[in-house]
């Protein structure tokens, strides 16, 4: 894990600890967006207002990574992370109590802090602790545990929101970050403190071009999740006529999917990483074309979103593996800035979606946003693949 801690690692329990944060993380990440009419109703703002929310979370989170993870980068992994678990429970207690919509949006700003420095410096335990034909797949276990929480945590916070208020939903959040604290002080070995990062070398890492492009590349792939993902619920009413409890075994259903791509993005881009994601950035864009037709009855919706789930979430250890090999020399802060990439791309779909929403399209409209969006993405793996072939032949010809 550090290089001055000789204990000997067994790579389940620092994953399995790494996992039961990052369920804590889905969990307060992904609830909202089964809770947005809830939440909307609540603090008395509209739809596309209450999706802001989620917006403001994963700028947080684009923010904070790079800034938590160099201000963190002195200490010990296991202290950093146990750390940054701390500030996820205080900001999800901090939700819970908020009375209205400004001291909410507030305290999701708190919680999005830890986000992107416990999965950047996550991703470094992870892949330290296999040999590195298994990285993706170690990387993909960590975020596993985000997968878990969408079949299992999340419908059971937006069922609890549904049931007894949102409140009560982030309260119970706050509970994992508990849990995952205890979790990790007990999996990982206590390391030693690291030393002062070179800031501007490692910020001049992340802007060589071959960094910026995978960065890019992440925003668009989440992107064209969240454009749909964070207005599921509405978009359900509104084509498939869904009630309540439709809404939530199709999170699940989602979720599902979200743990099966994960596996199968882990194991495909220990192969190929850019194989992995054409093959399902293009399942991402026509899965997202036909959604409006499809989903029309309750059968064409969940299996749509069940293919969205897989198609989406398997690009993430491609993604993240990616950066981190292109930063060879800073790759906690590309790992972490990355997720705050993949953040951004969050933002960016919750306003793709609400945009569509506000200027009257309709909400079949917000699936036919994200496959333009998944598109982009598409294109920039495609130029960046072209970019290496080029290269590689120029130092064949010298």
């Amino acid at each position: 894990m550090n290089s001055t801690d000789t204990r000997p690692v067994k790579p389940g329990l620092p994953l399995l600890a790494l996992a039961v944060g990052a369920f804590g993380i889905g969990v307060t990440e992904f609830s909202p967006m089964g809770l947005l009419p809830v939440i909307a109703e609540g603090v008395d703002v509209s739809i596309p207002s209450a999706g802001m929310l989620i917006s403001a979370y994963a700028i947080g989170v684009m923010v904070g990574a790079p800034l938590m993870t160099l201000a963190f980068s002195r200490w010990s992994r296991r202290r950093a992370l146990i750390l940054l678990m701390a500030i996820f429970t205080i900001g999800n207690l901090l939700s819970a109590l908020s009375p209205n919509y400004t001291t909410l949006l507030l305290a999701r700003l708190v919680t999005s802090l830890n986000h992107g420095a416990f999965f950047g410096l996550g991703s470094l335990v992870a892949a330290s602790v296999v040999p590195r034909h298994r990285q993706a797949s170690a990387v993909a276990t960590m975020f596993m545990g985000l997968t878990i929480a969408n079949v299992g945590g999340v419908p059971a916070a937006t069922w609890l929101g549904q049931a007894i208020g949102w409140r009560m939903s982030f309260a119970a959040t706050a509970v994992l970050g508990l849990l995952a604290m205890l979790a990790l002080w007990r999996a990982l070995p206590a390391g030693a403190s690291g030393s002062r990062p070179d800031v501007r070398h490692e910020l001049s890492v992340l802007k060589r071009p071959v960094v910026l492009m995978a960065l890019l590349t992440t925003v668009m792939g989440a992107g064209a999740m969240f454009t749909l993902y964070t207005y599921i619920a509405p978009t359900l009413a509104e084509i498939t006529g869904a009630s309540p409890a439709f809404i939530t075994g199709m999170l699940v259903l989602v979720g599902l999917g979200f743990t099966l791509g994960n596996g199968l993005g882990g194991r495909m881009a220990d192969r190929s990483l850019d194989g992995t994601l054409i093959t399902f950035l293009v399942l991402v864009i026509v899965d997202l074309l036909a959604f409006p037709w499809v989903a029309s009855t309750p059968v064409g919706a969940a299996v749509s979103l069940l293919i969205f789930g897989v198609a989406t979430f398997a690009v993430v250890p491609p993604l993240q593996m990616g950066v981190m090999r292109a930063a060879t020399e800073a790759p906690g802060l590309a790992s972490s800035v990355n997720v705050g990439a993949f953040n951004l791309g969050n933002a960016v779909g919750a306003a793709a979606g609400g945009a569509v929403i506000s200027a009257g399209l309709g909400y079949a409209a917000v699936p036919v946003a994200g496959a333009v969006i998944a598109a982009a993405g598409l294109a920039l793996v495609l130029l960046q693949r072209a970019g290496n072939a080029r290269r590689r032949l120029a130092m064949q010809g010298c």
